[in-house]
């Protein structure tokens, strides 16, 4: 029948995609419940991570970049962040109309105190899973966020 939507579903790749998507949705909604006896969120703690790792810290368009994140929203959560004294603003040298983002020594202590506890409790979810097969599905995921960006670009081409 012309103009007739079939509802079938397209078959075992979609199925895929619609658990990767649950699981995705399931993490997250873990994580904003561990994080929460840090006063953190998912996204607070991430960042920390990644500037623990940058002691001369980066731009927040580099933090974006990394999070994943608009730049806007990153703008708040280092807002956030640096009025509990977690992280700092500082002028960037090659650029006065930048910032630089750097984690401060109470951020240090407290991502220190969270990253034993997390560890485990990831160790705990995924122990199930061998590490050959950890493996493959960080480099196969990591295939499928490559494509999904080369088909989003394609796409807004034409």
């Amino acid at each position: 029948m012309k103009g007739k939507v079939s509802l079938s579903k397209p078959g075992p790749r979609y199925d895929a995609l619609i658990e990767l998507l649950r699981t995705a949705e399931s993490l997250w909604n873990a994580s904003r419940v561990f994080f929460a006896r840090w006063d953190l969120s998912p996204s607070q703690f991430n960042t920390l991570s990644l500037l623990h790792d940058v002691p001369e810290g980066c731009s927040q368009i580099e933090l974006s970049r990394q999070l994943i994140m608009h730049r806007s929203n990153v703008t708040g959560l280092v807002d956030r962040l640096e009025a509990r004294g977690l992280v700092r603003r500082r002028e960037n040298p090659t650029d006065r109309r930048a910032f630089n983002v750097a984690i401060t020594p109470a951020g240090i202590k407290l991502i220190r105190q969270i990253q034993p506890h997390y560890f485990a409790t990831a160790e705990k979810i995924w122990q199930q899973m061998p590490l050959e097969r950890a493996n493959q599905l960080v480099a196969e995921l990591a295939g499928i966020s490559a494509r999904a960006g080369e088909v989003i670009a394609q796409e807004s081409d034409e």
